[in-house]
Protein backbone atom coordinates (compact mmCIF):
# COMPACT_ATOMS: atom_id res chain seq x y z
CA UNK A 1 0.00 0.00 0.00
CA UNK A 2 1.24 3.41 -1.17
CA UNK A 3 1.58 6.55 1.23
CA UNK A 4 -1.73 8.05 -0.12
CA UNK A 5 -3.37 4.61 0.26
CA UNK A 6 -2.66 4.43 3.83
CA UNK A 7 -3.84 8.01 4.85
CA UNK A 8 -7.24 7.53 2.83
CA UNK A 9 -7.15 4.20 5.24
CA UNK A 10 -6.01 5.54 8.02
CA UNK A 11 -9.05 8.09 8.08
CA UNK A 12 -11.61 5.97 7.26
CA UNK A 13 -10.46 3.83 9.92
CA UNK A 14 -10.08 6.40 12.30
CA UNK A 15 -13.16 5.65 14.84
CA UNK A 16 -12.25 2.04 14.53
CA UNK A 17 -8.59 2.88 15.61
CA UNK A 18 -10.08 4.78 18.75
CA UNK A 19 -12.34 1.41 19.76
CA UNK A 20 -8.37 -0.71 19.19
CA UNK A 21 -7.04 1.67 21.29
CA UNK A 22 -9.56 1.66 24.48
CA UNK A 23 -9.35 -1.96 24.26
CA UNK A 24 -5.70 -1.71 24.78
CA UNK A 25 -6.20 0.46 27.75
CA UNK A 26 -7.68 -1.97 29.79
CA UNK A 27 -4.63 -4.63 29.09
CA UNK A 28 -2.07 -5.05 31.92
CA UNK A 29 0.91 -3.36 31.40
CA UNK A 30 3.10 -6.39 30.94
CA UNK A 31 0.90 -7.90 28.74
CA UNK A 32 0.82 -4.77 26.82
CA UNK A 33 4.48 -4.34 26.55
CA UNK A 34 4.37 -8.34 25.22
CA UNK A 35 2.12 -7.61 22.66
CA UNK A 36 3.43 -4.93 21.13
CA UNK A 37 6.80 -5.94 21.20
CA UNK A 38 6.23 -9.42 19.33
CA UNK A 39 4.18 -7.10 16.63
CA UNK A 40 6.52 -4.53 16.74
CA UNK A 41 8.85 -7.19 15.12
CA UNK A 42 6.64 -9.35 13.14
CA UNK A 43 5.55 -5.64 11.57
CA UNK A 44 8.91 -4.18 10.96
CA UNK A 45 10.08 -7.53 9.06
CA UNK A 46 7.94 -6.76 6.50
CA UNK A 47 7.53 -2.98 6.37
CA UNK A 48 10.23 -0.60 4.63
CA UNK A 49 10.19 2.67 6.17
CA UNK A 50 12.14 4.15 3.01
CA UNK A 51 8.84 3.40 1.22
CA UNK A 52 7.25 5.68 3.07
CA UNK A 53 8.79 8.21 5.45
CA UNK A 54 5.48 9.90 5.84
CA UNK A 55 7.31 10.64 9.97
CA UNK A 56 9.94 12.72 8.21
CA UNK A 57 7.64 14.38 5.65
CA UNK A 58 4.69 15.25 8.45
CA UNK A 59 5.89 14.87 12.27
CA UNK A 60 9.01 17.16 13.44
CA UNK A 61 11.31 15.42 16.36
CA UNK A 62 11.82 16.65 19.79
CA UNK A 63 15.26 17.84 20.19
CA UNK A 64 17.24 17.05 22.88
CA UNK A 65 20.61 19.45 24.11
CA UNK A 66 22.55 16.32 22.64
CA UNK A 67 20.86 16.08 19.88
CA UNK A 68 21.75 19.29 18.67
CA UNK A 69 25.38 19.24 19.75
CA UNK A 70 25.90 15.90 18.11
CA UNK A 71 24.04 16.87 14.64
CA UNK A 72 25.81 20.39 14.99
CA UNK A 73 28.93 18.78 15.01
CA UNK A 74 28.49 16.17 12.46
CA UNK A 75 27.62 19.49 10.22
CA UNK A 76 30.89 21.15 11.19
CA UNK A 77 28.11 23.93 12.43
CA UNK A 78 28.72 25.82 15.66
CA UNK A 79 25.38 24.34 17.71
CA UNK A 80 24.28 28.08 17.86
CA UNK A 81 24.71 27.91 13.82
CA UNK A 82 22.76 25.04 13.81
CA UNK A 83 19.83 26.61 15.62
CA UNK A 84 19.81 29.45 14.08
CA UNK A 85 19.61 27.80 10.55
CA UNK A 86 17.46 24.92 11.76
CA UNK A 87 15.75 24.56 15.18
CA UNK A 88 12.87 26.80 16.73
CA UNK A 89 10.78 26.68 19.90
CA UNK A 90 7.43 24.95 19.49
CA UNK A 91 3.99 26.12 21.40
CA UNK A 92 5.05 23.24 23.98
CA UNK A 93 8.57 25.19 24.39
CA UNK A 94 9.95 21.47 22.64
CA UNK A 95 13.26 22.34 20.68
CA UNK A 96 12.21 21.15 16.64
CA UNK A 97 12.66 21.75 13.32
CA UNK A 98 11.70 24.91 11.68
CA UNK A 99 10.41 23.59 8.60
CA UNK A 100 8.64 19.55 7.33
CA UNK A 101 9.75 17.45 6.03
CA UNK A 102 12.97 17.14 7.67
CA UNK A 103 15.63 19.29 6.01
CA UNK A 104 17.56 16.14 6.11
CA UNK A 105 14.77 13.91 4.44
CA UNK A 106 16.34 13.52 0.37
CA UNK A 107 14.20 12.96 -2.23
CA UNK A 108 14.42 9.03 -2.09
CA UNK A 109 13.70 9.17 1.89
CA UNK A 110 16.70 8.85 3.41
CA UNK A 111 18.15 10.55 5.89
CA UNK A 112 21.31 12.44 5.35
CA UNK A 113 22.23 12.76 8.83
CA UNK A 114 21.17 9.10 9.98
CA UNK A 115 24.59 8.09 11.84
CA UNK A 116 23.38 11.30 14.22
CA UNK A 117 19.57 11.78 13.94
CA UNK A 118 17.98 12.69 17.02
CA UNK A 119 16.99 10.42 19.46
CA UNK A 120 13.23 10.49 19.47
CA UNK A 121 13.91 9.63 15.29
CA UNK A 122 15.97 6.84 16.79
CA UNK A 123 13.23 5.80 19.23
CA UNK A 124 9.97 6.14 16.51
CA UNK A 125 7.38 4.67 16.62
CA UNK A 126 8.41 3.89 20.01
CA UNK A 127 6.50 0.58 19.73
CA UNK A 128 8.95 -1.81 21.07
CA UNK A 129 9.66 -0.27 24.49
CA UNK A 130 8.63 -0.62 28.17
CA UNK A 131 5.86 0.76 29.64
CA UNK A 132 3.67 1.32 26.63
CA UNK A 133 0.58 2.10 28.71
CA UNK A 134 2.40 5.70 29.14
CA UNK A 135 1.99 6.53 25.79
CA UNK A 136 -0.40 5.13 24.19
CA UNK A 137 -2.33 8.23 23.38
CA UNK A 138 0.37 8.91 21.39
CA UNK A 139 0.84 5.65 20.29
CA UNK A 140 -2.67 5.94 18.97
CA UNK A 141 -1.99 9.56 17.26
CA UNK A 142 1.40 7.29 15.55
CA UNK A 143 -1.33 4.60 14.05
CA UNK A 144 -3.23 7.42 11.63
CA UNK A 145 0.53 8.80 11.20
CA UNK A 146 2.60 5.15 10.33
CA UNK A 147 1.40 2.26 8.35
CA UNK A 148 4.09 -0.13 10.55
CA UNK A 149 1.60 1.49 14.36
CA UNK A 150 -1.90 1.34 12.24
CA UNK A 151 -1.14 -2.37 11.31
CA UNK A 152 0.84 -3.49 14.60
CA UNK A 153 -2.44 -1.72 16.37
CA UNK A 154 -4.48 -4.17 14.46
CA UNK A 155 -2.41 -7.46 14.92
CA UNK A 156 -2.40 -7.07 19.04
CA UNK A 157 -4.74 -9.84 19.74
CA UNK A 158 -7.08 -7.89 21.82
CA UNK A 159 -9.06 -9.99 24.83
Amino acid sequence: MDLEEFKAKAKQEKAETGKIFKTLKKMRPKQLDQAFADKHEEVFSEIDCLSCANCCKTAGPRLLEKDIDRIAKHLRLKPADFMDRYVKLDEDQDWVFQSLPCPFLGADNYCSIYEVRPKACKDYPHTDRNRMHQILKLTEKNANLCPAVFEISRRIELR
